[in-house]
């Protein structure tokens, strides 16, 4: 099911939700607190506004089945996040023109405090979003593309800005959600749940406020990796049965022979926060604390002649075919990851005119340990054997300062200029282990790491022209440094791995922005933005040098800077209760840093993949996007928001491998959609109806992965999702929810969920 459902729902929406007429002056829930909210979102009408921008409110979320921070954006115009399963660490976040595993070119930021990880790509590159719970969240504003100078050159997709609150008086919260799903493919077919607890109190004496909140979610997902054997035709009787007949992406035969098994994940989240207003001046103190643990033990299809399990086998013969597959391809998995984060933000009035404001952050990975075993723990070679993954020594600092001066020299005119220093380190050794249950270290199989630094100044300058014009005219420069760049290789010579040190790196960019708008009316505004911006490689992408039983990644320390040239050209509608929005944008970037792979034929690592970060010549982005947000839709009690984006991403130039050139950007559907709307029936009750549609893309550069619907494949989907809100009395709050109302099986890369219900219930007092 795919276009068909969309165009069910708005059915729904426009006329169904009409049954049901009552009156509606009643916008936020009744069970939100009195809060302050640090940051404020700017509009557009403003001279400062230079970026597009969408903001969602309390009010905007109430049709959404939340229960991580990533529910609660992934609804935003030209926006995805990868979530395969609630609890998921790898929600890797793509905006606009940069696919879901572009991850270093967005930006996510809680009351200041940078969750974007930006010292891996790809899959392990999402942004932290567990730092922060759903439950405490109070604003969300997206930004989309580099043309702010505030932002450096990792704001190429867009900004994420976060905001949660701080109780203005004591306030206590509680919330519950059981949630489940039946899952069905390939040979896996079981029922999946999971939890989520919050409870958290707060007050206000004087001027100091304190927070704290304590985040428990547990979880059991679906298979993530589905493993396949080349079938070879034979003769002969079958030895065994089980495999799955079918085909991979790129239209070869497979025999899938098991799954990566159902990932159980717990999470453990505790949050403090401190604020004190004196005077004019305010601060924002905050600590984060994560404690993250999944395992997985996969699961084989194969059975012999007697029923029993299969773990491994060279030359089984099933239906005709002969296959063979390797038991360590079913290992165990055990990951354990402590983070700790700590922000501080200080903001206030020097004079009438003049406004500070200070941002602090340290980032601390505390442990980061994945533990995986030879083989499948069921096989006759099992033994304590196994492999460790540790990342020691990583984190990141980041300090910034920016000072606002208003009407300087002139009526309207705005000068916002500030310093921001970037510090990213990152270390990781895999090792061999005599008993990886117990986490003993052996012998070095591989080892890469080093650090990064971005210092950057920044200054904007904000004019309010007319009643009519404004404009806004910045400049970034940023000085760039890698060093203590380090990668390990087999020295043959002495049966023993050995480091290189990788030559040490500076760069420097400037980068201009413009913005200019016009309103032809009051209710209108035109508005031109270009910009210039420079992204530079983090530290997975100059030095990781990596090897583990199925996989291998090289270093290249010699990277450049991503060079990227954006355009957007907004037409903004002002309508009772909202707006109606169209950005036509287009984007250039030269230099696309692109992990691309080879896979090994022949010798010991026979069908392995090697990973390099290589870059692009060129890629080009063309994008239309339009937004429809309105309260009080059609029904005075309706409340929607609606996007629909289509993008055309392509590769231009690419002088190293020229038959690439013309191809569609992996990962870039063409079309996507969202839509979001709350039908408030009472001041007590409202039902809402959400829906995602992403049109298939490629998953690959080479675009020869078409065959959809199997594991690996870039699906098309459309994911219908249905809640209802109760308040029972004024402390009491019950929902519940349906998600993938149709039971969609869609793979994007990894399957995403099926149906899966919930069931809250939340108090105040």
């Amino acid at each position: 099911m795919r276009v068909p459902a969309f165009l069910v729902v708005l059915v729904i929406v426009a006329g169904g939700a009409s049954v049901v007429k009552a009156d509606h002056d009643f916008r936020p829930d009744r069970l939100l607190e009195e809060v302050h909210v640090w940051g404020t979102a700017q509009s557009v009408h403003e001279a400062g506004y230079n970026t597009p921008t969408s903001v969602l409110l309390p009010e905007d979320m109430q049709a959404i089945n939340a229960t991580t921070t990533e529910d609660l954006v992934k609804y935003e115009p030209s926006l995805v996040i990868r979530r395969r399963f609630i609890g998921d660490a790898n929600g890797t976040l793509g905006m606009r023109g940069s696919n879901m595993f572009q991850t270093s070119r967005a930006m996510v930021f809680a009351d200041g405090v940078p969750l974007h990880y930006l010292l891996q790509s790809r899959w392990s590159g999402a942004p932290r979003w567990t730092m922060v719970s759903a439950s405490e969240i109070e604003r969300v504003e997206v930004l989309y593309g580099p043309f702010s100078a505030e932002y450096s050159g990792n704001a190429m997709g867009g900004v994420v800005l976060i905001e949660t609150g701080i109780p203005q008086k004591r306030e206590f919260y509680a919330e519950g959600t059981f949630f489940s799903q039946q899952f069905s493919d390939y040979a896996f077919d079981d029922h999946l749940n999971g939890h989520k607890g919050f409870v958290s109190y707060g007050d206000k004496v004087g001027n100091l406020s304190y927070y704290l909140s304590y985040n428990r979610l547990e979880n059991e997902s679906q298979p993530q990796n589905f493993l396949g054997a080349n079938p070879i035709p034979t003769s002969g009787a079958s030895t065994v049965e089980g495999g799955i007949h079918g085909l991979d992406t790129r239209a070869r035969e497979q025999l899938w022979y098991g799954d990566s098994g159902s990932v159980n994940t717990s999470t453990d989240n505790v949050k403090f926060k401190l604020a004190y207003d004196f005077g004019q001046w305010q601060t924002l103190f905050n600590a984060a604390f994560e404690d993250r643990r999944s395992s997985a033990l996969p699961n084989s299809y194969i059975t012999d002649a007697q029923g029993n399990t299969v773990w491994s086998g060279n030359d089984l013969l099933q239906d005709g075919y002969r296959f063979s597959f390797d038991s360590s391809n079913l290992s165990e998995s055990k990951l354990n990851r402590d983070t700790l984060s700590l922000g501080l933000r200080l903001k206030g009035a020097l004079t009438e005119r003049v406004r500070l404001e200070t941002n602090l952050n340290h980032f601390d990975i505390l442990k980061d340990v994945e533990r995986t075993s030879l083989f499948h723990l069921e096989d006759a070679n099992h033994t304590s054997e196994g492999q460790i993954s540790a990342y020691d020594d990583s984190g990141w600092q980041t300090a910034e300062i920016k000072m606002t001066v208003q009407d300087l020299g002139l009526e309207g005119l705005e000068l916002v200029s500030g310093v921001r220093h970037e510090s990213y380190r990152l270390n990781l050794d895999v090792y061999d282990s005599p008993d990886y249950l117990a986490y003993e270290r052996g012998a070095f199989r591989s080892r890469f790491g080093g650090q990064t630094e971005i210092n950057a100044l920044f200054s904007q300058a904000n004019w309010a022209i007319s009643r009519q014009w404004d404009a806004s005219f910045g400049l970034r420069y940023e000085e760039f440094q890698s060093r203590d760049g380090y990668y390990s290789e087999y020295n043959t010579t002495t049966q023993e791995l050995d480091l290189v040190t990788a030559p040490r790196s500076d760069d420097a960019k400037l980068s201009p922005k413009l913005s200019v708008g016009y309103r032809p009316a009051d209710s209108w505004l035109v508005r031109y933005s270009v910009a210039r911006a420079y992204r530079f490689p983090i530290v997975e992408e100059l030095f990781r040098q990596y090897q583990a039983y199925n996989r291998i990644n090289e270093a290249n320390p010699d990277l450049e800077a991503e060079k990227g040239l954006h355009h957007n050209l907004m037409f903004d509608k002002t309508i009772s209760g909202g707006y109606l929005r169209l950005n036509l944008f287009q984007e250039t970037v030269k230099n696309a840093i692109e992990s691309q792979s080879t896979t090994i034929v022949g010798g010991p690592n026979d069908g392995v993949s090697v990973n390099t970060f290589v870059p692009l010549d060129e890629t080009q982005v063309h994008g239309i996007e339009f937004i429809a947000n309105q309260y009080g839709m059609f029904l005075s009690n309706l409340d929607v928001r609606f996007n629909v984006a289509y993008t055309h991403a392509e590769i231009t130039e690419n002088a190293s491998n020229p038959d690439w050139e013309g191809n569609r950007y992996p990962r870039m559907p063409k079309w996507r959609t969202n839509l979001l709307a709350t039908y408030h029936l009472t001041e007590d009750w409202n039902a809402g109806i959400s829906l995602q549609y992403a049109s298939n893309s490629y998953g690959r550069i080479q675009n020869d992965d078409t065959i959809r619907d199997v594991y690996g494949a870039q699906d098309a989907y459309t994911r219908i999702g249905l809640r209802t809100n109760y308040t029972l009395t004024d402390n009491l709050r019950a929902s519940f929810g349906v998600d993938n109302v149709t039971n969609e099986i869609t793979y994007v890369a990894h399957p995403w969920p099926g149906r899966t219900l919930y069931l809250s219930l939340a108090y105040r007092l």
